[in-house]
């Protein structure tokens, strides 16, 4: 039998070293990307935030400090919260039909659901203005069934809001729903159930362990991006309904603040991070450790 010569010493050394330089030499265009369109702006937002207009932490003690601003933290997170769970609520019995249904009949809705997410954002924001004013179709056609007297007001609030933010996440959700629901097994349930399980409880001890991974990258992508919304919020939020970016984009444009509107945003990056890190701890990378 032919052997392999195997590499020793100093040989072997060099030939990893190779390999290294070489993995190196391949990723430094993408991390020449990184360096240059987010560090450097991260780190250039947490400079201006502890040196102008003096150097110091004064911007940081004025955000946490002020009612303003914490009303408008607390209603970031209140507004991200809304929106995850109702996403999240939708999100299940969707997914949960892609993974069932006849291939034609998924594959029809899961185009769907891409196609809107390819439509432009300002767009389907305008048209939702459109469909939950006063005289919209929504409320017009309520009232011709007799289900209200007068036209609910559904834009400039947090009704508003939830229903536009919640549309425009709900792919979001799906995919890495439908993604983790596809590789289910349907034989364990089929046990579950053969041993005595009811419905009630295959769902709480085998279905929902299952698809803990799937739930929390949904979880985390909707509520992540969430926090950081800008257009939808401020075309059918109201002013008592102020999210983080908004208020960050008035600091910068029309007060010309940017030691303040830095701070914010180190902070809101910093939330943000910590999320993140909250969710590997529990559920890491891979999409099967939520399931053991």
């Amino acid at each position: 039998m032919a052997t392999v010569p195997v590499l020793k010493g100093r040989y072997a050394g060099a030939g990893w070293r190779g390999r290294s330089m070489a993995g190196i030499g391949a990723t430094t265009p993408a991390l020449a990307l990184v360096l240059l369109f987010f560090v450097l702006p991260v780190l250039a937002l947490l400079l201006r935030s502890i040196l102008e207009p003096v150097p110091g932490l004064q911007n940081y003690a004025e955000v946490f400090g002020s009612t303003t601003y914490l009303k408008v933290f607390s209603n970031t997170f209140l507004v991200a919260g809304i929106v995850t769970a109702v996403t999240l609520f939708l999100a299940f019995p969707v997914s949960w039909f892609l993974a069932i249904a006849p291939r034609r009949w998924s594959t029809l809705l899961f185009g769907i659901i891409v196609l809107s997410m390819w439509t432009n954002l300002l767009a389907r924001t305008y048209a939702w203005m459109v469909l939950l004013q006063r005289t919209g179709i929504i409320n017009h056609t309520m009232m011709q069934f007799g289900l209200i007297s007068q036209p609910l007001p559904l834009v400039n609030n947090l009704i508003g809001v939830t229903i536009g933010m919640t549309y425009i996440m709900l792919p979001f959700m799906i995919l890495p729903l439908h993604a983790t629901i596809r590789t289910l097994d349907p034989a364990v349930f089929q046990a579950a159930s053969l041993c005595g399980a009811s419905r009630l409880q295959v769902f709480i001890a085998i279905f929902l362990p299952l698809v803990a991974s799937g739930v929390a990258a949904g979880v985390l992508m909707v509520f992540v991006m969430s926090l950081g919304y800008f257009v939808t919020p401020s075309l059918l939020g109201g002013t008592s309904n102020m999210m983080l970016a908004e208020l960050i984009a008035q600091l910068v444009q029309s007060l010309l603040n940017w030691g303040l509107a830095g701070a914010a945003a180190v902070v809101l990056l910093v939330v943000t991070l910590a999320i993140y890190a909250v969710q590997f701890r529990y559920f890491g990378f891979g999409s099967n450790r939520g399931a053991r």
